[in-house]
């Protein structure tokens, strides 16, 4: 696997409140840019998915596919590809530290698509996403009740 593209943010609320929106994948859509549908198809025992499907559209790219989703409470998530069309590996995590009443999330996020692609263009547009998602997560936590 390639290696990870990382970046952090800070965001305004308690390590829980950051985790449960991460958690809650039915609601992308309303913030993740490009993100058209996402569906939990497995949950653990702790009622977290273990499983997800999306369908994302963010031009150039379009493509559906299932990650894996292994939790660690309230500190980090991490994923990794079980199945896509135009992806061939996907590996990421989500890593909460809390700062007094905030939060420093990491995003860490390596993609293989199954077209060829410059690694240069590669990482930029992992951190693209990283951004993207990082600024849609800090604006959906902050304005919450």
């Amino acid at each position: 696997m390639a290696e990870q593209t990382t970046s952090s943010i800070v965001v305004d609320a308690p390590a829980p409140a950051v985790m449960a929106v991460i958690a809650d994948f039915e609601a992308y859509p309303e913030w993740a840019q490009g993100m058209k549908r996402a569906e939990v198809v497995a949950t653990g025992a702790d009622g977290r998915a273990e499983q997800v499907h999306f369908e994302l559209e963010a031009a150039p790219i379009k493509d559906a596919y299932t990650l894996a989703y292994e939790w660690d409470g309230d500190r980090q998530v991490t994923w990794q590809l079980v199945e896509g069309r135009m992806l061939k590996a996907m590996t990421g995590a989500y890593v909460l530290r809390e700062q007094g009443g905030s939060t420093e999330v990491t995003y860490r996020l390596a993609v293989d698509l199954s077209i060829p692609m410059i690694g240069m263009l590669r990482r930029k547009a992992e951190k693209v996403i990283i951004d993207t998602a990082l600024k849609g997560l800090k604006k959906r936590v902050e304005s919450r009740p």
